[in-house]
């Protein structure tokens, strides 16, 4: 297709999940760069052998909220920069592409009405942004569910030196909406005159994604998605501390019919796509050969379009 689109890497906390001994903890994502780093960078490696031109860093979990209370509290920066530094050693190894740093929701995934106050929710990125501008090309703001927690999130990580990603995560039933219940349209208000360099959909069904990025096609920045592979998320998932143990994944999203989808998003428009949970390397290989990107030539001025 074009040398415009931008392929994303798939998931990496279920890809660990599915290579690891070991049962997940609301910990276990961040804990694997203790006991298993070599695993981030054999996923790392694997999306760039199938054709992604973006590595994002395994930090999606690495907040403050999750770590003051564990003994991993001393280590936040470190295992921020030990994660940085296993994407950055895979991307240079590849011999292209970007670095992508993951920060996720606060205290929990897909609950629009939690997290700490505006300014609270801000320090906490901006700490996060300050640790990885040094080693990453853009922030990578995943699974924001409402309003309100995008300009919090974007609060904290303008003026940090790298461009914004921001990422939205829309109903499972209806994707003209966030988790929130706004109208995804109405985040193009909170990006207008922010310094947000792409505006994407993450982490719900490919059904729901393919509607908010009808809804989002005039945006007035580069957009793009990237679904995930799971069943209906159950109630018990949307609470602090739920492990993705309890989550299932889609017999009937292959490979091949994830990339239909994903095609269809880029017929809307979209230049960035790729892969959330379960969404792998098998589809991500899938999703390149279909857009003929594996000779696209996608560097760092990318994350400036």
């Amino acid at each position: 297709m074009t040398d415009e689109v931008t392929i994303l890497d798939g998931g990496m906390g279920q890809e660990l999940i599915h290579r690891s001994p070991d049962r997940p903890t609301p910990l276990w994502g961040t804990r694997v760069m203790v006991d298993y780093p070599n695993l981030v960078r054999e996923i790392h490696d694997a999306y760039f052998a199938a054709g992604a031109k973006v590595a994002t860093t395994n930090t999606y979990a690495l907040l403050r909220d999750r770590t003051d209370k564990t003994d991993l509290r001393d280590r936040f920066a470190d295992l921020h920069e030990i994660a940085c530094r296993i994407a950055v050693e895979s991307r240079d190894a590849h011999g292209s592409g970007i670095v992508a740093g993951a920060m996720g929701p606060l205290v929990a995934s897909y609950l629009a009405d939690a997290g700490p106050p505006r300014e609270e929710a801000a320090a906490a990125y901006r700490e996060i942004a300050r640790i990885q501008a040094p080693l990453v090309d853009v922030f990578l703001a995943e699974t924001v569910p409402s309003r309100a927690r995008a300009r919090a999130t974007l609060d904290g990580l303008e003026g940090e030196g790298k461009p914004v990603w921001l990422a939205v995560t829309v109903g499972e039933e209806d994707g003209r909406v966030l988790r929130s219940g706004e109208p995804v349209t109405d985040i193009l208000d909170d990006i207008a005159g922010r310094d947000v360099a792409a505006l994407l959909v993450n982490c719900s069904s490919p059904e729901a994604v393919t509607q908010a990025v009808a809804e989002l096609s005039g945006a007035p920045v580069r957009f793009g998605a990237y679904a995930n592979g799971f069943r209906p998320i159950p109630e018990a998932f949307k609470k602090p501390g739920a492990t993705v143990d309890i989550l299932s994944q889609r017999e009937d999203l292959t490979p091949e019919v994830y990339a239909d989808f994903a095609e269809e998003w880029v017929r809307l428009g979209a230049t960035i796509v790729g892969g959330c949970c379960e969404v792998g390397p098998a589809h991500i290989a899938e999703l390149s050969h279909r857009l003929n990107a594996k000779d696209t030539s996608v560097d760092r001025a990318a994350t400036r379009a």
